[in-house]
């Protein structure tokens, strides 16, 4: 009886011991990725978020990180105050899966080295101040699933290379400054369910391949420069219930008569140009807005 209370004791004391270390172990990051960290706090002006963090403590302990085997994961700072720029080692967390500095006051650019997060899922960059160019390279990040940019100041032109990121769900780059034209490698998407491109400089016609994204729910160009035809490949788009399209050159609504009104919640086209042509009656009866994508993303994720 003595050597089986010894044996429970023992026991006990071996899994204390397991959970300890384990909890110890989380709690340690390599020292190079705990850097990264203090300049994203520094450049940020960590000492002025709405929740900061004690430097001093274990870094699994530090508001909106998450750690596990001995790695940072995930960083949500989501409408924390980050007021600066994001250092351009942030491209060092190798392991980082989800990224969320959503409704905060970043500004700069997207550092280049972004793009070595090839793990990274969720990128969530919404209803900041960056400028400049969205990396050429952004369709390295094989992993995501979320790209979201809404609301900055970005420049320059789409990248042709997000078109390789097969996983991606959900690309919003509305409310920005974006030029030049769609780039037909978005028809790439095959698991593209939202695409947002509303209110941006955009010209030149839809693309065509569009119409392959089977999956595509919801589908925002409003407010841009965008010209030509409906293409007729929309017809192809049997799950989409979202169309905004207002606001934009589009001389030529012809190939609207392949689509399918009834599959619409919201359809919003230049009605004054469709009457024009007295052929499309069915999609007056269907409900319209006005697209405002600015706060989508109010609910922290």
């Amino acid at each position: 009886m003595m050597k089986r209370k010894l044996n429970i004791a023992n026991f006990l004391m071996l899994l204390g011991f397991c959970l300890v270390f384990t909890s110890t172990v989380n709690a340690m990051v390599p020292k190079s990725e705990k850097n990264v960290l203090l300049e994203l706090y520094k450049s940020t002006q960590g000492q002025k978020w709405n929740n900061s963090w004690d430097v001093n403590a274990p870094v699994d302990s530090w508001y909106g990180v998450t750690v596990e085997n001995g790695h940072v994961v995930a960083i949500n700072l989501f409408r924390n105050n980050l007021v600066g720029s994001l250092p351009e080692s942030i491209g060092e967390l190798k392991h980082l899966v989800h990224l969320n500095l959503a409704f905060n006051t970043i500004s700069g650019e997207i550092p280049k080295s972004m793009v070595q997060l090839n793990k990274l899922e969720v990128l969530k960059l919404e209803m900041n101040r960056l400028e400049g160019e969205i990396p050429a390279e952004m369709g390295d990040m094989k992993s995501l699933t979320i790209l979201s940019a809404f609301n900055n100041f970005l420049s320059g032109k789409i990248p042709e290379s997000l078109g390789n990121i097969q996983t991606l769900k959900e690309l919003n780059l509305s409310s920005n400054n974006l030029t030049g034209r769609i780039p037909n490698s978005l028809g790439e998407l095959s698991k593209l369910e939202s695409l947002g491109l509303f209110e941006n400089k955009l010209y030149g016609s839809i693309p065509g391949e569009l119409g392959k994204l089977g999956q595509l729910k919801e589908l925002v160009l409003a407010n841009n420069e965008l010209g030509g035809e409906i293409p007729k490949e929309f017809g192809q788009l049997a799950s989409l219930k979202v169309l905004q399209i207002q606001n934009n050159n589009i001389f030529s609504f012809d190939n609207m008569e392949s689509m399918n009104s009834g599959q619409f919640l919201v359809f919003d086209y230049d009605k004054k140009e469709v009457e024009k042509e007295n052929k499309y009656k069915d999609f007056d009866v269907i409900k319209t807005r006005m697209a405002d994508t600015k706060f989508e993303d109010e609910m922290e994720e």
